[in-house]
């Protein structure tokens, strides 16, 4: 009898098969003499939209909620509905005895699998491959020790819990909302708390009021002496009495140097990628959404197969990948990185617990290059750079420690005590990977951390304790305290990720649990959470800032207390994770959810807050004949109809990729009628045809796949034939 192995992706199902040595290739699997391999694509099987219980649902009714199916229907995803049926006719064949499922090593995992077994009604037994990579090493390992799928029910049983969860609160919430106050407003245990944590942050900002700060330098000895509070410890104070007070005992006396410390430091590279933090770095240094950079890394990962598994929230490897790395630096010895990875790939690999740790490994692994040959040329602009940030991280990791001599200067004047600090690089370390790069794009930090309140790095001369040095100047600095940064998709990202600086409880358990699970979300969903939020005008961009919009504001007034906190995600992941324990039976958790649910309907149908659309225009719909509503998409500002129930809507004006002539920034495309302008902020305005006139003249408009085709003639073709043709006439 053969064993048929489950896994979620096409291309690991292809790992899988390749060290199993199937290679009969056929429709939506891969056979050999003992295995089939087939494969997901991510979900197969869903759980069924309200309509599925009862028509009546199409019709959105207040009446007809909450809506609690006795029992959770399954149905096939319409989209991938021809590889659900490859995937049973396999489960079916009466040649093939097992199951082996070989789904992410995961909750989700599970589910896609478990789920695809039980629509299909297969009871045949069930094995478990249960393995963190995907490289032939591990594969084999993996399959020399299948677990049996019984010890991964409660695991499944947790899955299961948590979709049916979100299906039950959410559906209902949002359906009681958008019936209760007649307008789209959306809801979930995710989404609402995003919106909540950018409110607090708006919040904050509209409250901040500056204060000014003073602060006290003295010049000597060609240093500049910051004063030190003997008690904070701090170079600021706010009372702008007291630095006159320190200015005026310290003018014309003399510092004596009571500590010259010099200590030798070092610091590691920055860990390698997940998901979140490349999503970060890729939104502060190009300006790229989550979105896109997942996208541009699924490209990477499945087209060019240059880099591993995007969707992964560890920062590092295993052992057993640790043992690919010298592959893996000879397929990067390319271009760039051809001097940075080159010596290495030809030395002893030095590895550390800073980025190799199998107990710190997930589902997958950290982003790192793959040992695939690569091809520069063959990748676009954004891939290109997406590469780079990987390809860079992954080889700094392997690099020494950046070494460096920190000395620190104390000295004491007129009763008052003054500080100087310096730093003397010894060693690049791991920092020669970036010298090309600005210090701000290396590390990871955030946009909205407060200005450093301390000495400035100079260059100190060698200056011994005891010695006194007379003070030059003396001058009193001011500065005002700033308000928090408002988020942008990078520290969005963050706040989702580490949720409990804005939970109003103090529960430590709650706040690890939510550290441990990865806060809001999963790296998986945060991408498409955001987008979600913009395209339903919950959120909206100035710039690179996200605000919230009138709608969101308005939902949060009206939308249950519980659904704005991080806390009901900790409580439920508590629950789950006692659930995949063991600990807790699932009908216990899911009597609590309706129970749970019945109560927020009962809130939505007693609230007594009213919604307005504020955005109203004087253009009719031309559907309904309803006046339509003025919003910001992310990209575009577009005319949508406040019926729900209709749904029409327009774009009246998009943010193109088209430069300004003038000061080079996008400009608008607006269409008004038949005729498309475009509009710049600076004020420059051009007709599309006159656009297009113009950039034909300036000899731009090739696409891409025209230097592709231009490019490839010239491989068949003799290089400076005109040039060889002349001088073969030429007679000396």
């Amino acid at each position: 009898m053969k064993r048929l192995v489950l896994a979620e992706k096409p291309s690991v199902a292809r790992d899988i098969a390749r060290v199993l040595k199937c290679q009969k290739k056929s429709n939506g699997h891969i056979e050999g003499k003992d295995y089939v391999v087939t494969w997901a694509l991510g979900h197969l099987v869903t759980l069924a939209d309200p309509e599925g219980y009862d028509k009546k649902y199409r019709e959105w009714k207040m009446e007809d909620l909450p809506m609690l199916p006795k029992k959770m229907q399954l149905v096939v995803i319409k989209q991938t509905a021809k590889q659900y049926q490859a995937v049973k006719s396999q489960l079916f064949r009466s040649d093939v005895g097992e199951v082996i499922i070989a789904t992410d090593a995961g909750r989700e995992g599970e589910l896609v699998a478990r789920w695809i077994l039980e629509r299909a009604g297969c009871r045949k037994p069930v094995k478990r491959l249960w393995i963190s990579s995907v490289t032939d090493k591990a594969i084999r390992e993996g399959f020399a020790h299948l677990k049996d799928g019984r010890q991964y029910e409660d695991l499944y049983a947790a899955a299961v819990c948590r979709a049916q969860a979100d299906w039950l609160v959410g559906i209902n919430a949002t359906r009681a909302l958008t019936c209760r106050y007649n307008a789209q407003l959306s809801c979930g245990r995710v989404q609402t708390p995003t919106l909540a944590m950018i409110d607090k942050r708006e919040e904050e900002i509209r409250r901040f009021r500056p204060q000014e700060y003073y602060g006290v330098t003295v010049e000597a000895e060609g240093i500049a002496w910051t004063w030190q509070d003997g008690k904070s410890k701090g170079s600021r104070t706010f009372s702008r009495e007291k630095a006159e007070e320190i200015r005026t005992a310290v003018t014309g006396q003399s510092l004596k140097i009571v500590s010259a410390e010099k200590k030798a430091k070092s610091s590691l590279a920055p860990g390698l990628y997940d998901l979140t933090e490349l999503q970060r770095d890729a939104n502060k240094r190009f300006g790229y959404s989550a979105k896109e950079t997942l996208n541009i890394m699924q490209r990477l990962y499945e087209n060019h197969k240059v880099l591993t598994y995007p969707r992964t929230d560890s920062r590092y490897i295993g052992k057993d990948v640790a043992g690919t790395l010298r592959e893996r630096l000879k397929a990067v010895s390319i271009g760039p990185y051809r001097k940075l990875a080159g010596p290495l790939s030809v030395k002893p690999i030095k590895t550390n617990g800073s980025f190799v740790n199998d107990s710190k490994v997930s589902d997958h692994h950290a982003i790192i290059p793959t040992e695939q040959f690569v091809q520069l040329d063959h990748m676009t602009s954004e891939e290109r750079k997406i590469y780079d940030l990987v390809v860079r991280r992954f080889i700094s990791v392997l690099y020494p420690p950046f070494e460096y001599q920190q000395s620190t200067l104390t000295a004491t004047c007129g009763g008052h005590t003054f500080t100087a600090r310096g730093k003397e690089v010894t060693s690049l370390g791991w920092k020669a990977v970036y010298e090309d790069r600005e210090q701000d794009q290396i590390g990871d930090i955030e946009e909205d951390e407060q200005e450093q309140d301390g000495p400035a790095e100079q260059t100190l001369p060698p200056l011994e304790k005891g010695k006194v040095i007379k003070a030059r100047s003396v001058k009193i600095t001011t500065g005002k305290t700033r308000p928090p940064a408002y988020f942008n998709e990078a520290t969005l990202l963050s706040a989702m990720e580490n949720p409990a600086r804005y939970m109003d409880s103090n529960d430590a358990r709650a706040k690890k649990t939510l550290g441990e699970t990865g806060g809001l979300g999963t790296v998986a969903t945060r991408a498409d959470i955001i987008e979600k939020l913009f395209n339903s005008f919950l959120m909206e961009k100035r710039g690179q800032e996200i605000h919230l919009t009138s709608k969101a504001k308005q939902l949060l007034e009206l939308v249950p207390e519980d659904l704005k906190k991080p806390e009901l995600t900790a409580d439920w992941e508590m629950r789950l994770s006692s659930i995949s324990k063991g600990n807790l039976k699932k009908e216990s958790f899911m009597g609590d959810i309706r129970d749970y649910t019945q109560e927020l309907i009962r809130q939505i149908r007693a609230g007594e807050g009213t919604f307005r659309h504020d955005n109203l225009t004087n253009t009719k719909c031309p559907v309904c004949g309803k006046r339509m509503l003025a919003v910001n998409g992310k990209n575009a500002r577009l005319l949508v109809c406040q019926d729900r129930s209709c749904g029409h809507r327009e774009t009246i004006a998009r943010l193109s990729n088209a430069r300004c002539p003038n000061c080079h920034k996008k400009m608008e495309l607006i269409k008004k009628g038949d005729e498309e302008t475009f509009v710049c902020a600076c004020g420059h305005k051009e007709k599309l045809s006159a656009f297009k006139a113009r950039r034909e003249k300036e000899g731009a408009g090739v696409s891409k796949k025209d230097v592709q085709r231009y490019l490839g003639r010239q491989k068949d073709e003799p290089v400076n034939t005109p040039f060889a043709d002349a001088f073969a006439n030429i007679k000396l």
